[in-house]
């Protein structure tokens, strides 16, 4: 409870700090910078290295790349039919094919599955999420910024991802053992991540954006929201046959909101920054509700 009240906290505070112009202009991205350079890369070292591999290791790794693909998919074929610009478009697939499971699905799986759930969140959040973004999220990033960067060009970003590195750096490290002090060090960084980036996108929201792109927004949060962990669950339990509280948390993890890193990398592309700030505030506000009926659902099914 505390960690959501921090996320609510600091969402308003930067809500606050742009009304009255406490910050300077840039201070967004600013913020967005060392998150993408500092907070992040820390926290994957940090969770990474503790990883316990299993049977339902796959599965759940694999889940952030399924909702990432039905999101490429689905809002290719909505653009197309609603005309939508590619800097909108690119920002749907990016910020409604990927979950805030780290700072906001943490506390979230903590509270509803205890901390039993918290092992399998970790792999959903690193191997999945992070993972995607760092891959396909940079690249569906630089195909629909507006420089439409060559291949060679992508795979060069993607190299150079901060996230992305430390990432592979994290996987080598697995069999050493870090000293006290440099877990605590990264731990300490990679706290910085959830008030920095709630900050950000309060200084960026306006309300007139949620009325703006009120019919995107629909779009973007009902497949984030609703299509993609109905999608998972037909997969995972009604096709493949898994069950079990391992992949209650994966489904789970499934439904989170859009990932706040997401919409930083959508706003650094200039993919329609406001509609992707407005995704991830409505979205985490949603949340509440959607998770607990998801919760509901799961344990039931």
């Amino acid at each position: 409870m505390n960690n959501l009240l921090l996320l609510i906290l600091c969402f308003i505070a930067g809500m606050l700090l742009r009304r009255f112009k406490r910050m300077p202009d840039n201070a967004p991205a600013t913020l967005n910078s060392f998150i993408i350079h500092v907070s992040l890369p820390a926290l994957t070292l940090l969770y990474i290295h503790q990883l316990k591999l299993s049977g339902d290791v796959l599965l759940t790794g694999l889940m952030a790349w399924l909702v990432f693909g039905l999101s490429v998919g689905f809002f290719w074929l909505v653009g197309r039919w609603l005309k939508l610009s590619r800097a909108t478009t690119g920002a749907l697939m990016l910020v409604g094919g990927l979950g805030n499971t780290s700072f906001f699905g943490l506390p979230m799986v903590e509270a509803f599955y205890g901390k039993e759930g918290l092992a399998t969140a970790i792999i959903a959040d690193q191997l999945g999420s992070f993972f995607a973004l760092s891959v396909l999220g940079i690249t569906v990033a630089g195909i629909y910024s507006s420089g439409r960067p060559s291949a060679t060009e992508i795979l060069k970003r993607i190299a150079l991802f901060p996230p992305f590195i430390s990432l592979l750096i994290a996987l080598l490290l697995i069999p050493v053992e870090y000293a006290d002090w440099f877990s605590q060090l990264l731990k300490r960084l990679g706290d910085t991540l959830a008030p920095m980036a709630l900050l950000s996108v309060g200084m960026q929201l306006k309300l007139g954006h949620v009325a703006e792109h009120r019919r995107n927004l629909v779009l973007g949060l009902s497949f984030k929201l609703f299509l993609a962990p109905l999608a998972i669950y037909l997969l995972y339990v009604q096709l493949l046959g898994a069950h079990g509280m391992s992949m209650q948390v994966t489904l789970f993890e499934a439904a989170m909101p859009p990932m706040i890193t997401a919409a930083i990398v959508a706003t650094e592309h200039d993919l329609d920054p406001p509609l992707a700030n407005a995704m991830v505030a409505v979205g985490l506000l949603l949340s509440f509700f959607t998770l607990s009926g998801w919760w509901w659902f799961f344990s039931v099914v």
